[in-house]
């Protein structure tokens, strides 16, 4: 796991190497443990290092091979890169290190831009033919490592997150109103290539990008789930289905062990995290290191889950951390955790996972986590209600149920210089093109595959990568295994909304956990500090949407931040955001963006 960054000029000019420096800088918290900077020709590569495999200075990178006239930049982790190096050996293939990176310059060199095709892992990175200049990008199937774009005439610049683009200098900072409406309608998810942004993109999940010295670029997905029964699957019963989904999990699980240094896993409580941990005691796991968090109650909600991650610590004997964050932490994290996020998340959990990450990474490097379930297996109650709608009235039912608010709904939160040109609503657009297409049979399966492309690349996903490696801590999700994905997708949907959401995930599961785990109503990471404003994290809201800052903005209605703040809990998102809470997130993320590109 690291910070990857670059820049490629198309002008006959020499790279920026300082800029590539301040980027490379910017993202020292991904990878304290080295860095390097490589430039030649049009192109200057950067990189951080967290040391995860092979921890001698032969895995450092910028990784050249001369031999093969490539280097490398990779931020990931490929799970089967051991077998990966005894196929690429028996091709004649000579290694110098024993690090996953380095079976990526192999692989591309003997496969090129498929070789995305044999990875079985997380990754973004950039592979430079030092002969030619051409430059290709590559983002994992799932999206779990990210890959921000800034192009200018004449040049691009890439990185693993959007601070060292603008530590970087010369980005557009003005609103991508598109964007803008994504975030507040389809509850602050802004799909690929879009970000707040118009100076940034981010390259798409599954997606090879190939960029010629002339600038001219090619971009390919390489990766689309089906949605649909197979035909190899039509004679599986329920017990069948439950056996080979267990029994995938299993790998996947298995595949994320891969580490020269300890692996613990994030541990809520719910049967998803619980789960890794069964499956890890299963497969011989002694001493195992879990965490779980926990606060303070607030407005009526308990703060912790500690219950149920003790009853599975007491099951499994593992090494259990219980981290309990007071109100006197949770308030002097809020804007931290802001600065952290590469783009604004709503979810309250993300500073629950900026406080875990940091105290989980004071001991260990690597976890695992139990998060992209219930994108992947049906848990989420916005799927039950469109069980029985027409597959052609998929998004209309997915729009009541999930977007936070209407199109019309927006042009009265946000004044007019942010309204979009003209009279259309694209996160509709967006969601109905994406569940129309071919690919999903019923209206779950739609809803599924935008969830588990999208949805989740751009919000749970995110919000771990971001949160973790704030810490330099890796953290690998064994649900988003592409093998499991793809077996979940095609499993039918009943099976999978049946008992309150993953079915059949919890009935593979009751001969590992205890029923009081899989029967449990579903928890979620609670910060009821943040769902219920009030004290401080009030008075830090206030002060973000009424600094002089926000006024010259414009950004929202005077009449709408009055409504709000006139009863500050009083208004919910469809899916239970605090509504005050999103338009103050977006601001003081846009300030806290703003003060890193200060002078």
């Amino acid at each position: 796991m690291c910070g990857i960054c670059g820049e490629i000029r198309f002008d006959a000019t020499s790279p920026d190497v300082a800029a590539v420096d301040a980027m490379t800088c910017e993202m020292s918290r991904r990878g304290p443990d080295g860095s390097g900077i490589f430039a030649k020709g049009s192109v200057a590569l950067g990189h951080r290092r967290l040391k995860i495999i092979d921890l001698s200075e032969r895995g450092a990178q910028p990784m050249v091979d001369p031999e093969l006239a490539l280097a490398l930049v990779f931020n990931g982790c490929i799970y089967n890169h051991r077998e990966l190096r005894t196929e690429l050996e028996a091709k004649g293939y000579r290694f110098f290190s024993h690090a996953d990176s380095e079976v990526i310059l192999k692989a591309f060199h003997a496969w090129g831009p498929d070789c995305v095709d044999h990875l079985i892992g997380m990754f973004a990175f950039a592979v430079v033919d030092t002969d030619t200049g051409v430059v290709t990008l590559a983002r994992d199937r799932l999206g779990i490592k990210p890959l921000y774009l800034a192009e200018t005439p004449g040049r691009l610049r890439f990185a693993s997150s959007l601070q060292a683009l603008l530590r970087a200098g010369g980005v557009d900072t003005s609103i991508d109103r598109v964007a803008l409406h994504h975030y507040f309608s389809f509850h602050a998810v802004v799909p690929a290539p879009h970000t707040i942004y118009n100076g940034i993109r981010k390259l798409p999940p599954a997606t090879v990008r190939t960029i010629n010295p002339d600038g001219r670029s090619v971009e390919k997905r390489y990766w689309t789930p089906a949605f649909e029964p197979r035909s190899d699957h039509k004679d599986w019963d329920e017990a069948r289905w439950q056996h080979e989904l267990l029994d995938s999990l299993r790998t996947s699980v298995r595949r994320r062990m891969v580490a020269d240094v300890p692996v613990g896993v994030l541990l809520s409580g719910g049967i998803d995290s619980s789960l890794v941990v069964a499956l890890l005691a299963e497969q011989g796991q002694t001493d195992l290191a879990t965490f779980s968090i926990g606060f303070d109650s607030a407005g009526g909600e308990s703060g912790d889950e500690y219950a149920y991650s003790d009853l599975i610590a007491d099951t499994f004997g593992t090494d259990h951390h219980k981290i309990h964050i007071g109100t006197d932490r949770l308030l002097p994290a809020v804007p931290d955790t802001i600065a952290a996020m590469s783009e604004p998340m709503v979810s309250h959990d993300c500073v629950a996972f900026y406080l875990l990450s940091e105290e989980v990474s004071k001991s260990i490097k690597v976890v695992q986590s139990g998060q992209g379930a219930d994108e992947i297996l049906g848990g989420y109650d916005w799927y039950p209600p469109l069980q029985h709608t027409p597959r052609e009235d998929t998004t209309k039912a997915y729009a009541e149920v999930f977007f936070d608010r209407g199109h019309a709904a927006i042009g009265a939160l946000l004044s007019e210089p942010y309204h979009l040109d003209r009279d259309y609503d694209p996160s509709w657009e967006f969601a109905l093109a994406h569940q129309s297409a071919p690919g999903a049979r019923t209206a779950v399966d739609a809803a599924l595959r935008l969830d588990t492309t999208v949805m989740l690349v751009d919000d749970p996903v995110k919000r771990v990568d971001t949160m973790t490696m704030a810490w330099g801590l890796e953290a690998r999700v064994p649900f988003l295994d592409h093998e499991f994905v793809e077996l979940a997708a095609s499993c039918p949907p009943d099976l999978k909304l049946a008992h309150r959401g993953k079915g059949v995930l919890k009935e593979a599961s009751r001969s590992l956990l205890p029923a009081a785990v899989i029967d449990r109503t579903k928890g979620y990471f609670p910060v009821p500090g943040i769902r219920h404003l009030e004290g401080g994290v009030l008075d830090l809201v206030n002060d973000a949407l009424r600094s002089r800052t926000a006024v010259d903005r414009g950004l929202y209605r005077p009449e709408a931040l009055d409504r709000l703040f006139a009863d500050p809990n009083g208004t919910r998102t469809t899916l239970g955001s605090n509504e005050l809470w999103q338009l103050a997130m977006l601001e003081m993320w846009l300030q806290s963006m703003e003060a890193v590109t200060a002078p």
